[in-house]
């Protein structure tokens, strides 16, 4: 069975070669001679080329090779157990989400960024206006503060903003832009999630106005408290009534009411390294509760301990699939 990049298909046999090749540039005393080999091996078919992308997104996903899968600890050249390490390392490759392929393979969003969080962290910071933001997992934001304004650039991810009075006279707007539009707070708590071509948007105090690009020809909208929405760069999305615990991350919780356990585990996943999957079988269950963000394996133990499902965990953990008790 062939998998798919996009469009591209990719064959299973050229994804074990990624896997092995992934494994083997883990090594210590990994040489110029086989750094050679595979660049080689890389640039020789754009199906191949396409393989070693979805292996540096799954590396980039983990955070690194887990220790579990080097070729140091597996006797290289071949043993069964290597060849079980391949197999799984080379399944994952296989069912990486294709929408993920544009998804910073190289992170240079983040890295390039005034301020940022890894996976799972959250950060708070004060401005000097005396605003204060906080950064949920995997967020990164540009601050811009000159004599005209007070702005806050939403590179990737998700901020909490209680915004404080200016200090100059001027009283210069206090501004937050993605790449679907731009904010302006006018005086309030709200909360900003860039979600793939979508922004976010819940006010929990105050009021927010947001304008869409200008060659969108949209009228700006009044987003007031209480209100949520979301937004392209073309169109708003409608006004309905916040969540109460739209802002429960920043105080490190993860709340359910009702929710899917396929929807739960998407959100969770934000908090974790690697990845978190459902049987198919389960995805409909429906998980109410609140867990926490910053122990990811508890939150798992506490679905195991409260719903009829079990837990069964790969790759040192990296990879976690729930299936029906």
């Amino acid at each position: 069975m062939s998998t798919r990049h996009g469009d591209a298909q990719i064959d299973p046999r050229i994804l074990e070669e990624a896997a092995e090749w992934l494994m083997r540039l883990s090594e210590s005393d990994f040489n110029e001679t086989e750094r050679a080999e595979w660049e080689c091996w890389r640039v020789s078919s754009p199906e191949r080329h396409r393989a070693w992308a979805r292996a540096q997104l799954l590396q980039s996903k983990l955070g690194g090779l887990p220790p579990s899968l080097a070729m140091s600890a597996l006797d290289r050249p071949s043993n069964p157990e290597r060849r079980t390490a391949l197999a799984k390392l080379a399944t994952i490759l296989a069912v990486l989400p294709a929408g993920w392929g544009s998804w910073k393979l190289m992170e240079s969003q983040q890295w390039t960024a005034d301020y940022r969080t890894a996976v799972g962290q959250r950060r708070e910071m004060t401005l000097a206006d005396g605003s204060r933001i906080t950064l949920n997992t995997d967020t990164a934001i540009d601050v811009l503060f000159d004599a005209n304004q007070r702005l806050i650039n939403l590179r990737e991810g998700e901020i909490l903003v209680q915004t404080a009075p200016d200090v100059l006279p001027q009283a210069r707007p206090f501004l937050v832009s993605t790449r679907q539009g731009r904010m302006q707070a006018l005086g309030t708590r709200f909360t900003v999630r860039e979600w793939q071509t979508r922004t976010h948007l819940a006010v929990l105090d105050g009021a927010i106005r947001v304008e869409l690009p200008r060659d969108s020809h949209v009228a700006p909208l009044i987003v007031n408290a209480g209100q949520r929405t979301d937004f392209s760069a073309q169109a708003f999305g409608r006004l309905n009534p916040v969540d109460s615990a739209v802002s429960a991350w920043s105080q490190g919780m993860l709340m359910a009411d009702n929710v899917r356990l396929a929807d739960f585990l998407a959100e969770l996943a934000r908090y974790r390294k690697g990845f978190v999957r459902c049987d198919p079988g389960i995805a409909d269950l429906r998980i109410s509760g609140a867990f926490p963000i910053s122990d990811t394996q508890r939150t798992l133990n506490m679905l195991v301990q409260t719903y009829p499902v079990i837990a069964t965990g790969h790759l040192s953990g990296y990879w976690v699939t729930l299936s029906p008790a």
